[in-house]
């Protein structure tokens, strides 16, 4: 897979095809008995690493726990690859948490919290990753390991799972504005940033992207607060005041059943000059199932908009429905490259193999946007179609 004789790593693609290249990452061996702890684990876990291409899974523990090599610095690289060859003027960040269900209590940052993937309260792991999607592709960019508190106020247990003692608690919210603020300061071409109601419910979060001047589309919860002059009120309460010629059927991209379809209603909302900068607006953007539920409800979703004056409405939808980038990467990249396939206890060692699983994807997103068909139809793409609260009809 790797040419190791020269400066760089060079994934297989041909002459013609991608190439990622891989700066040398070297860095001290912090803890070099890493690797003998993590084999007297359990006879199955020994032959992970097997799949590789390996007859045992020896090497592939070395590469994880005691080879000499800069994760970040890796990630970094991986970023600079996905920007190279996917990278959009309109392009969208987007920020979600994936969990990895877990037996035990060793794994760093394992306990009993609630897994999306699973849909329940699990004992797993959760990680929160940053997507980039455009025109072109999309892929995972960077990655954190969630940490309870459960975790970070027992210092031995950190210890020893080989957390460093410089890491503390950070929610999820800080955890994904660390995410977005090295890849907004490493240029990543992006107007956008989008994110379901865990994070977009959060009223800081939302100010730093205020802050850091970029667009966002994010959910929130039906019960946000939304400020006018007649007063605050509920996002759910004020959407049902929206008049019928206010819903519009759009379509926030292709699925794959076709293109997802939903009605939406958008309303300006009023802008404060000390809560937003000049020549920038707000806006409610509401999403209206077209089937009931079994109780015979048509579900909303809602979501609080900031982007320069004059973005469409379309242009929102498009933001909103590009969230759904960052599952199909969650699914592709467990189901491809084995991002959840692991069993490595420490901290570092998560880093290690979430980030070779994250270059492998990339490779993969990169591979099948240069592919003559996909070129094709990139280039067949057309863009979709008394109150101080404005509904647009």
């Amino acid at each position: 897979m790797a040419e190791s004789s020269g400066p760089h790593l060079r994934l297989p693609g041909g002459d013609s095809g991608p190439r990622c290249r891989v700066q040398r990452r070297e860095r001290p061996v912090e803890h070099p008995g890493h690797n003998r702890g993590h084999r007297r684990g359990r006879s199955g876990r020994r032959r992970r690493g097997v799949g590789a291409g390996e007859r045992t899974p020896d090497g592939m523990q070395r590469l994880l726990h005691a080879a000499a090599w800069d994760a970040d610095g890796v990630r970094d690289d991986v970023r600079s690859y996905a920007v190279e060859h996917l990278g959009d003027p309109d392009g969208v960040l987007v920020v979600d948490e994936t969990g990895f269900l877990k037996k035990g209590t060793k794994s760093a940052g394992v306990q009993r919290q609630y897994s999306g993937t699973a849909g329940r309260i699990e004992n797993c792991q959760l990680g929160v990753f940053c997507a980039y999607t455009g025109s072109r592709g999309r892929t995972l960019i960077d990655r954190e390991l969630y940490l309870p508190k459960s975790w970070t106020e027992d210092r031995q247990r950190c210890r020893e799972a080989s957390v460093p003692e410089g890491v503390v608690f950070a929610t999820k919210a800080t955890l994904a504005k660390n995410m977005l603020a090295r890849a907004l300061d490493a240029g990543v071409p992006a107007r956008w940033v989008t994110a379901d109601e865990a994070y977009g419910g959060d009223g800081k979060f939302r100010a730093w992207l205020d802050d850091r001047r970029i667009g966002y589309v994010v959910a929130v919860p039906r019960s946000q607060t939304i400020p006018s002059t007649a007063g605050c009120t509920r996002a759910d309460h004020l959407v049902t005041q929206a008049p019928s010629q206010a819903w519009k059927r759009r379509s926030c991209g292709a699925g794959a059943k076709g293109p997802r379809m939903f009605d939406w209603a958008v309303a300006s909302l009023p802008v404060y000059e000390w809560t937003t900068a000049a020549g920038w607006g707000r806006w409610l953007l509401a999403r209206r199932a077209l089937t009931p539920t079994t109780k015979g409800e048509f579900e909303i979703a809602y979501y609080m908009c900031c982007a320069p004056t004059g973005t469409s409405d379309n242009e929102l939808i498009r933001v909103a429905g590009s969230r759904w980038a960052v599952e199909d990467c969650f699914q592709t990249a467990k189901t491809e490259v084995g991002l959840d396939q692991y069993h490595v206890r420490h901290y570092d060692a998560w880093y290690r193999h979430i980030t070779l699983a994250m270059l492998a994807h990339t490779y993969l997103a990169v591979t099948a946007a240069i592919a003559p068909k996909a070129l094709a139809a990139a280039s067949s793409r057309s863009p979709s179609a008394k109150t101080d609260v404005s509904w647009h009809t």
